[in-house]
């Protein structure tokens, strides 16, 4: 498993890239969000990366941030979403705005990106949202690293607490505002709890 490249950037036609590691050229694919971010053409850069072999193809893709490969891997989990819907995803709308999205129902928001009609983004937002509950991504997250949400973390942190899943939702989702830290969401959580 290729689970990190770093290189020289050698060119970058969207959603292309190919990245030079010591003579050998990658080619990888990148949402928009990877792309912006991206030095110019002969600079070195260091890419998270997530790799695909099918019978016909093997495929690498690129990320900017281990947030932005953990959540393309729980999409293209998803029936009916391929790398391809997790890429326009990616491109469309950052990851922060896609949990918004999730916690808020926002199908409308969702179904604004190319590539997504409004079953696929009802579909989405429910299985993102029992995943979300069952601690899925907040255990994703503790694996990988710290980079869930703020809600996430608070969430696996009630788990961890004792907390069953729907406890922990219903607290975290009662107290959340946008602004909150994984901290003061907890702190808020716990005080409803005892009220």
């Amino acid at each position: 498993m290729i689970g990190r490249i770093t290189g020289v950037l050698a060119a970058k036609q969207p959603p292309s890239l190919l990245i030079d590691v010591g003579g050998i050229g990658y080619e990888l694919e990148a949402p928009m969000s990877t792309f912006f971010k991206l030095p110019p053409v002969g600079e070195r850069v260091s890419l998270h990366t997530h790799f695909v072999v099918r019978e016909d193809a093997q495929l690498l893709y690129g990320f900017g941030s281990e947030n932005e490969k953990s959540l393309f891997r729980q999409l293209i989990r998803i029936s009916g979403v391929g790398p391809k819907i997790g890429l326009a995803i990616l491109s469309g709308i950052s990851v922060d705005e896609f949990w918004n999205c999730v916690h808020a129902g926002d199908a409308a928001k969702l179904v604004k990106v190319p590539g997504i009609g409004k079953k696929t983004g009802e579909r989405l937002l429910v299985e993102m949202r029992d995943r979300d509950a069952a601690g899925g991504t907040a255990a994703d997250s503790a694996a990988a690293g710290s980079y869930a949400s703020p809600l996430q973390e608070a969430r696996g942190a009630l788990l961890a607490l004792g907390y069953r899943v729907p406890e922990a939702q219903k607290l975290t989702d009662s107290v959340y505002k946008d602004d909150m830290t994984a901290e003061q969401i907890i702190r808020e959580a716990l005080k409803r709890a005892v009220r």
